[in-house]
């Protein structure tokens, strides 16, 4: 698929089981793949009013901004609006992902653009800069994820280049409709091919290390727990078993 190709849309479900994993696991099943380093290393949620987001990447390019094309008397009215039009276009179930080279000398958005995208329905906004209005940001419970806080508005150092190509964002390759998972530790890029391939063992490898987690707690060694040994992984299809036969006989009450 080129950037100019409108992707195949993906099952609900993709989103649903995508959203049951952790960050670390969907590192785990994407290493199976061969995907090394596919965390947005360095970037933090804003606030902590909201758990996580899953969303298809709707990307923004930046590059330095440029005296002559972007003066200093007026910039909103230069006629460099794509930042405006990301946000008028952005619609559920995607994240807005901002390349902004790793720059935080000035914001790569602030409380109004992100407060517009919510209400558009967007799942989230990353960027690997900064964002202004931080604590007002906060306040929203909306998925935003920067790299630091500025009160210095965009124009002062930043140009929006292009929408909806390929761009880079911590250091990781992000292709339009790629699908990005955040929770509380940060933003994983989940390449769209494998999207559906990963879903379900992601959400199973959850429920599972979920499983163990509780029994390392519980006072077990790790050995023949974690990783699991084929004893363990019978212990946890039979309480799993056990588990689902509950809340069956639950709802049928």
């Amino acid at each position: 698929m080129t950037h100019t190709e409108q992707p195949t849309p993906l099952a609900p479900e993709v989103f649903e089981l995508l959203g049951r994993a952790s960050t670390s696991t969907l590192a785990t099943q994407l290493y199976k793949k061969g995907i090394r380093q596919p965390f947005l290393v360095g970037l933090s949620p804003v606030g902590d009013k909201f758990d996580g987001f899953v969303g298809e990447a709707y990307t923004m390019r930046f590059i330095p901004a440029r005296e002559d094309i972007d003066p200093l008397d007026d910039p909103y009215r230069t006629g460099n609006v794509l930042q405006w039009e990301a946000v008028e276009q952005v619609g559920p179930k995607q994240v807005i992902v901002v390349d902004s080279r790793g720059d935080s000398s000035a914001a790569s958005a602030g409380d109004m653009l992100i407060t517009r995208a919510m209400k558009r329905g967007a799942a989230g906004f990353v960027t690997d800069g900064a964002f202004r209005d931080g604590h007002a940001i906060a306040e929203l419970g909306f998925p935003a994820y920067a790299k630091c806080i500025t009160a210095t508005t965009r124009p002062a150092s930043f140009h929006v280049a292009e929408l909806q190509v390929p761009i880079g964002c911590a250091g990781v390759a992000v292709y339009p409709g790629d699908i990005l998972v955040g929770d509380r530790d940060g933003i994983i890029v989940v390449p769209r091919a494998l999207a559906t391939e990963l879903a379900a063992p992601a959400a199973e490898q959850e429920a599972l290390e979920q499983y163990l987690n509780g029994r390392v707690r519980s006072g077990e060694s790790l050995w023949g727990v974690y990783p699991p040994n084929e004893e363990t992984l019978n212990e946890y299809r039979a309480w799993q078993q056990e588990h689902n036969h509950a809340g069956t006989e639950k709802v049928n009450a």
